[in-house]
């Protein structure tokens, strides 16, 4: 890569930037930026000019709703002046596809937003931050990625937000994209599409600061339903992960369409990987029944996806004829 390009990093913290607490002997979000681009070989003969913002040393789980409103506004205001081509984000990996997919629902930018962070802290033997972050800038800092807008880079791999999942806990190929695949992958230092990137849906207005909590419903074997009832009254909004392609138990059926009768009620399916149906099956809880009535197909999004979605529209005053436009583009 010959010409310069510009890169803004933010680093949130995460194992990625993990060292020893001497008090307690286990790892806790202490390194910054600074250090961890220290540790990464070989940047410096790729023509890349890094600006570093240390933003915040958490670890990935406590991350909010207003940690993701300043990051999306400080991104905003980096990547406005255009003379910044791409941009990282480090973070824990407990809620990278998380991340990911809200920051890509309001990113409104030509530049790729890149998301990292590390399954092996850098106390451990063959810690993977490094390579990862190497991999991000790259990815971030290549003009064929403009337009994809934000990706998740680890093990070598690009994966669009959309896709994306965690799926091993301690795997360091734990990032995949069960339904597509990635769209790229590093290899001898540059970026190799494979794949063109998803179509993107947004970006989504600003939001209007409205408060609000939607509740995550996971229906298993011999559910009866009484503790569907504990969100009741504590919750804007429900998704409910159901079996399959959008089936629940029939002792549900009632509660549930007392509950869409009065909020947004997301019907998505417990597996993360394939469509909710619409009209296939027919019977008291199966996908045609709930949503004649009243639940919302999610579409391909699973459950935490759909969650976020749900989210990011009610806090924008969405109606429902709105939420239901805005799922079914998925």
């Amino acid at each position: 890569m010959s010409a310069v390009r510009t890169v803004a990093v933010y680093s949130l913290g995460g194992t990625i930037a993990m060292t020893t607490d001497p008090a307690t002997g286990a790892v806790v979000p202490a390194l910054s930026p600074h250090d961890l681009l220290a540790a990464v070989p070989h940047l410096e003969g790729h023509g890349v000019e890094l600006r570093v913002h240390d933003f915040r040393r958490v670890a990935g789980a406590s991350l909010t709703f207003d940690d993701l409103a300043e990051l999306g506004a400080a991104i905003d205001e980096t990547l406005a002046g255009g003379d910044v081509d791409g941009l990282v984000i480090t973070q824990g990996t407990d809620t990278i596809e998380e991340t990911a997919f809200v920051l890509d629902l309001r990113h409104g930018h030509e530049q790729p937003v890149v998301v990292t962070g590390a399954m092996r802290n850098p106390t451990m033997a063959g810690p993977d931050g490094p390579a990862n972050l190497y991999a991000a800038v790259l990815a971030a800092a290549d003009p064929r990625l403009r337009g994809a807008g934000v990706l998740v880079v680890l093990n070598d791999e690009i994966h669009a937000a959309r896709h994306v999942r965690k799926s091993h806990t301690t795997s360091p190929a734990a990032f995949t994209s069960p339904a597509t695949g990635p769209v790229g992958r590093i290899a001898e230092g540059r970026v190799r599409l494979i794949a063109a990137p998803p179509r993107r849906v947004g970006p989504l207005a600003r939001p209007r600061g409205r408060e609000v909590r939607v509740g995550l419903y996971t229906v298993g074997l011999g559910d009866d339903g009484a503790l569907l009832g504990a969100w009741e009254g504590r919750c804007d909004g429900l998704v409910v992960a159901a079996f399959g392609v959008g089936h629940v138990p029939q002792r549900l059926v009632e509660g549930l369409e007392r509950f869409a009768a009065r909020l947004p009620v997301v019907l998505s399916s417990r597996i993360d990987n394939g469509p909710v149906l619409t009209g296939t099956y027919g019977y008291p809880g199966s996908e045609k029944d709930l949503i004649g009535r009243g639940l919302i197909p999610s579409g391909e999004l699973g459950p935490y996806q759909a969650r976020l979605l749900l989210h990011e529209l009610l806090v924008r005053d969405a109606d429902r004829e709105a939420i239901v436009e805005w799922f079914a583009s998925f």
